[in-house]
C-alpha cells in the first residue's frame, strides 16, 4: 500500500498526476510539469492493488509510480458525435 497524492492539471480538464505522497513531484520530469501546468493538489488517498478506481488501472498506476515516480491519467477521448455539434464554428473561438 502507498499513500498517493493526486494533482489536477490547470491546463487540461480531467488530466491528473498521481505520485507517492512521500516523494511528491521530485521524480516527475520538468518537461511533464511544463506540459501539465502548475499542479493543483486535489487529494491524498491510500492505494492498494485491490482498490478500484473509475478510469485508472490501479496495478498499472502502482507499477508506474514505483518505476517512474508518477502516473499520468489522460482525459477520456471526446465522443465523435460531440465534435459534429458545431461544424462551422471558427477555429479561433466562439461566434
Amino acid at each position: 500500500m502507498i499513500i498517493c497524492t493526486i494533482f489536477k492539471s490547470p491546463r487540461k480538464d480531467e488530466m491528473y498526476l498521481y505520485v507517492d505522497k512521500r516523494e511528491q513531484l521530485i521524480r516527475v520530469p520538468d518537461v511533464l510539469i511544463e506540459m501539465f501546468g502548475t499542479p493543483s493538489h486535489l487529494m491524498d488517498m491510500p492505494i492498494t492493488g485491490k482498490r478500484k478506481l473509475a478510469r485508472v488501472d490501479v496495478e498499472k498506476m502502482l507499477a508506474d509510480i514505483a518505476e517512474k515516480g508518477f502516473y499520468l491519467q489522460m482525459p477520456p477521448p471526446k465522443e465523435d458525435y460531440l465534435l459534429d455539434l458545431f461544424p462551422n464554428r471558427p477555429e479561433t473561438g466562439v461566434r
